[in-house]
């Protein structure tokens, strides 16, 4: 795919007059409509009084017109593989519980795949799963005129920044119409800001699975961090809910919940909170909404564990279930590049629809290689016979030949995880043979080279502002799913993410302070 457009010549030169007038349009506009966060602290006070801007760039990012477009019409196919996956128990307990599998060397994994077990002895009470998902994206560029989109991950739980994303578009689409951006490129103009509705998507798949649990006075629980800084993101999703639908929600921490939260012998989940907001001082839920709990140091007690086993327990419809949240673990995504693993899921009638030949190829298109360190040879099961006194499984000896080429990803979400390059022999050298099975390899995606934008991030000590940088842009579509085991799929696209991190930097996350907040400038290939 070769490409007109030069990535290296982005972004245009600006003047330090333009640079400085844009840069103050854009923070007033930003804090003036809500694109914030709360400041820094180890605790966040329970009357906010004060916030900051999220971090952003000041112009959109290029992005090719084709794949960008490419990515939304695959979001409707992974909507459908995920929840397939998630409902195929015995697929899930294969790959998490077996001897080898990764319940068994993954503590965290392990917590969750026994638990959602037991629950499934006991026999569930609601088999609706809700999933609001966002599939991210890279650029590769092999060579300089070459653009393939290739899947980094593919996210089950708390996929957030769905709203500030949405903002950020709407800041550059204001830039552009309050200045033309000085008419320094002729790319940018209104033709090449997609619309982004990341904000109504993410509402419309949470009021579908209110609706579908049928009692209109049952309010949604979202399920949130402590000392939340991103709290913005989340709170228009509980406004949207609330002036569009009528849907009232409550907020709640884990440690919260093992203080409100029970269920009745009607499997009914109540949390008992007399507020001003609740005065009857106690509400039924309807759906369960995780923007917390995908990470092991959210589970700080047993009793965090003992809350999502109840949350789970309850005919609540939950956002996502366990077997969702275990389907988004790295380890599915290496399974899915097996041979035949994927047709499995989207080509066999007992499942629903069957997708085409050329859809299935295009899902594999996004497929970077992939393995297990633990894989033999064939790539499918343990190589027992290379496991003795100085010799290596399959795997591990061909990340060490690799490693200049690879990323090694454990099951963890939020950015900060990874182990990089030349940091991979040194790594495997302490990796302790069991722990391999919670490791997978994958070929590092090439994006292209020299592309640059101005980034902005607030409360810069050095004074600096607006700093110019080299950067990669990574593109995040959402999508949301409704679905049940004795029933079809009901499932949307909509909205997207862009986030642009200095080139220096190997993580990605906004949270975690790699990258800031960015839109698209759709260029034609």
């Amino acid at each position: 795919m070769s490409s007109s457009f030069k990535f290296s010549e982005w972004p245009p030169t600006l003047t330090g007059s333009q640079l400085e007038a844009l840069s103050v349009h854009a923070t007033t506009y930003a804090l003036a409509h809500s694109l914030l966060y709360l400041p820094p602290g180890q605790s966040q006070p329970t009357v906010p009084t004060s916030a900051i801007h999220a971090p952003f760039a000041l112009l959109p990012s290029p992005f090719p017109r084709k794949p960008f477009l490419e990515a939304k019409r695959l979001q409707r196919i992974y909507n459908v593989l995920y929840a397939r996956i998630a409902m195929d128990v015995g697929f899930l307990d294969n790959v998490m519980g077996t001897e080898h599998g990764l319940g068994q060397v993954d503590d965290f994994i392990g917590q969750l795949w026994s638990g959602w077990k037991l629950l499934r002895d006991e026999g569930l009470a609601q088999p609706l799963h809700l999933g609001i998902f966002r599939s991210d994206y890279l650029l590769h560029s092999p060579s300089e005129n070459d653009r393939f989109l290739k899947q980094v991950e593919f996210n089950t739980i708390s996929a957030s920044f769905g709203v500030l994303s949405q903002r950020v578009s709407e800041l550059h689409r204001y830039l552009y119409n309050l200045t033309s951006y000085y008419n320094v490129s002729s790319y940018i103009t209104a033709d090449n800001f997609p619309e982004n509705n990341t904000l109504s998507t993410i509402a419309e798949g949470l009021a579908a699975a209110h609706s579908a649990y049928n009692v209109q006075s049952a309010w949604i629980l979202f399920v949130v961090q402590p000392n939340e800084r991103n709290v913005f993101d989340q709170r228009w999703i509980e406004y949207e809910l609330f002036d569009k639908y009528q849907i009232r929600v409550i907020r709640q921490t884990f440690d919260q919940l093992a203080a409100t939260a029970t269920v009745d012998s009607t499997s009914r989940l109540h949390i008992n909170a007399s507020t001003d907001t609740v005065p009857s001082g106690s509400v039924e839920i309807s759906v369960v909404y995780y923007r917390s709990g995908y990470v092991p140091s959210e589970y700080t007690t047993p009793n965090h564990y003992s809350v999502r086993f109840l949350l789970e327990r309850s005919r609540a419809i939950k956002c996502p279930t366990i077997a969702l949240q275990l389907a988004g673990s790295k380890k599915i995504q290496q399974v899915l590049t097996q041979p035949d693993v994927l047709e499995s899921f989207l080509c066999d009638p007992k499942r629903g629809k069957v997708f085409t030949p050329s859809e299935v190829e295009a899902v594999r298109n996004t497929f970077m290689a992939m393995w297990g360190l633990e894989v033999s040879e064939d790539g499918l099961t343990p190589d027992h016979e290379a496991t003795g006194a100085g010799r290596e499984e399959y795997g591990v000896r061909r990340a060490r030949d690799k490693a200049h080429s690879l990323v090694l990803k454990p099951q963890r979400e939020g950015g900060g995880n990874n182990v990089y390059k030349d940091d991979i022999p040194a790594f495997l050298d302490k990796l302790d043979p069991p722990e391999r099975q919670a490791w997978i390899a994958m070929e590092l995606i090439t994006p292209p080279q020299g592309t640059g934008n101005y980034l902005l991030r607030a409360g810069n000590r050095d004074g600096s502002g607006t700093v110019k940088t080299e950067v990669i842009s990574e593109l995040g579509i959402y999508g949301w799913a409704l679905f049940a085991d004795s029933e079809g799929v009901i499932e949307k696209e909509g909205g997207w993410l862009l986030r642009t991190k200095g080139k220096e930097n190997n993580e990605g996350g906004v949270a975690t302070g790699f990258s800031v907040l960015d839109s698209v400038l759709l260029v034609d290939d």
